[in-house]
């Protein structure tokens, strides 16, 4: 996926009320920007990180400037657009990169589960000999050192609500899926984030006993384009 304009390095001066951001553009103006992220962006919003931002040609909109990208560890590039994560995982549909999810005729987005609250992000149908398959998608931008990467970065019950709608969807003869869309390079495995949120860490891992299939892909990424590159296991057994 490329951006659609070429991006605007700049310095984080802060992030705050979850959809706002200020920064110091290279001309050493200070200005808003819009934060497409409403997690905590644990390790991706310190002051004096350079970041990129997007310049958006919308007259109506309030902050022409939107947070695209941020270098951690000195020469990391995350991607904390979580916007983007549908579009990027449906391009790794498109190229196959997920072999398990192939051979589906029809691929939905945005489908409502009917009597329920919750709204999955694919809907994959119409093969010739697997159950139709309901897909949600999480994007994953916190990391340790040591390749590690973890969902969520801030407790979540909707994340843990999306899981268990898919354990339904199982029970009820369908196949129910997770991907997690890593924007960073330096992971090399994703866990539930059990200190975080061990509420969604227990639902998962009792998801995936109960045949929900997880899986992750890993992003490469430059100042021009992201683009989801590889496999990447999902540890659940506790074992980091």
């Amino acid at each position: 996926m490329k951006f659609e304009a070429p991006l605007i390095e700049a310095k984080l001066v802060r992030r705050y009320k979850r959809f706002l951001a200020d920064v110091i553009l290279s001309d050493g103006r200070e200005t808003t920007v819009h934060c497409p992220n409403t997690g905590s962006m644990l390790g991706c919003n310190k002051p004096g990180s350079t970041v990129w931002v997007l310049p958006v040609d919308n007259p109506a909109r309030k902050y022409p400037l939107g947070w695209e990208l941020v270098e951690v560890n000195k020469s990391i590039l995350v991607g904390i657009n979580t916007g983007r994560s549908n579009n990027l995982v449906a391009e790794a549909l498109e190229r196959e990169l997920i072999t398990e999810l192939t051979g589906f005729a029809s691929i939905r987005r945005e489908v409502k589960i009917m009597n329920t609250r919750s709204r999955m992000d694919f809907f994959l149908s119409n093969h010739e000999t697997e159950p139709d398959c309901y897909l949600q998608v999480k994007n994953v931008t916190a990391s340790l050192e040591n390749g590690c990467g973890f969902f969520p970065d801030a407790v979540s019950t909707r994340a843990t609500r999306h899981v268990e709608e898919l354990v339904k969807r199982v029970e009820a003869g369908q196949r129910g899926a997770l991907c997690f869309c890593v924007q960073r390079a330096d992971v090399e495995y994703v866990v539930p984030a059990d200190e975080i949120d061990p509420t969604y860490g227990k639902a998962l891992r009792d998801a995936a006993l109960a045949g929900v299939e997880v899986y992750a892909l890993g992003a490469s990424i430059t100042p021009q384009s992201v683009s989801l590159e590889r496999r990447i296991p999902v540890r659940l057994d506790g074992n980091y």
